[in-house]
């Protein structure tokens, strides 16, 4: 990153955490790890996909790009902070038909077995989300979508898509995780209650999923944008 990375964007200088410095980025030695953690909490060998699932999925989604160019992704929930990738340029991006949930459950990260947490996803919705846009160098998008697809593809609870967004410098099409609704993860239309009561409660390896919230809540305020479901939960969690 460097200054022409936030050209567009210059109040994020400082607010985003670098590749380098990440937890999240999932090299071979962070995966193994990962393997590790999973073992010793109990989640036996077959707790993720396998590493053959997750390329073929991978691949299956990239070469719909065809050929050698920038990969653009949007951003919605803890990738606006911390997207452990090496980019180019971050632009504000609007996603059209799709409104950011607490939907997805976890128990690693931001959870535990015996108290899952809850992380975003994107369930398709009258209006619109508000987001970032990372440019991937073309360069690096192979390394860096294979790091990509360990971390937010881990156990499959996505449906990964391009799907165009707009920004102010023009439209694009972006990498995008939206929800997986036959997916044992996706825990469907909460109401704002009982949301809350799970982030109140649940914590992880990552730390606790009120903190979660409550990054996402900081980051939105540093870019202006208004997410009424967000300022409500966060309302709900903080209680009486």
């Amino acid at each position: 990153m460097n200054s022409w990375t936030f050209r567009h964007l210059p109040e994020l200088r400082g607010k985003i955490v670098p590749a380098t410095a990440s937890r999240l980025r999932a090299t071979d030695e962070v995966f193994a790890s990962w393997d590790a953690q999973a073992l010793a909490l109990g989640l036996g060998v077959h707790w993720r996909c396998s590493d053959e699932w997750l390329e073929c999925s991978r691949r299956a989604l990239l070469e719909r790009l065809g050929g050698q160019q920038d990969l653009w992704i949007f951003a919605y929930g803890s990738l606006m902070w911390d997207p452990a990738l090496h980019f180019k340029e971050v632009r504000r991006a609007t996603l059209d038909a799709y409104q950011r949930r607490f939907s997805y459950l976890t128990t690693i990260g931001r959870g535990n077995a015996e108290q899952a947490g809850l992380v975003l996803s994107l369930e398709p919705q009258p209006g619109h989300c508000e987001g970032l846009a990372f440019c991937i160098d073309a360069s690096i998008a192979e390394q860096e979508s294979r790091l990509f697809w360990r971390r937010e593809m881990i156990v499959g609870g996505y449906q990964p898509r391009l799907l165009p967004v707009s920004t102010p410098q023009g439209g694009l099409l972006a990498l995008t995780l939206v929800s997986n609704p036959g997916h044992a993860s996706h825990a469907g239309e909460l109401g704002l209650e009982q949301a809350a009561s799970i982030i109140r409660r649940a914590q992880g390896s990552h730390g606790t999923n009120r903190d979660y919230l409550e990054q996402l809540v900081a980051q939105l305020e540093c870019l202006g944008i208004a997410d009424d479901y967000v300022r409500r939960l966060q309302r709900q969690v903080a209680g009486p």
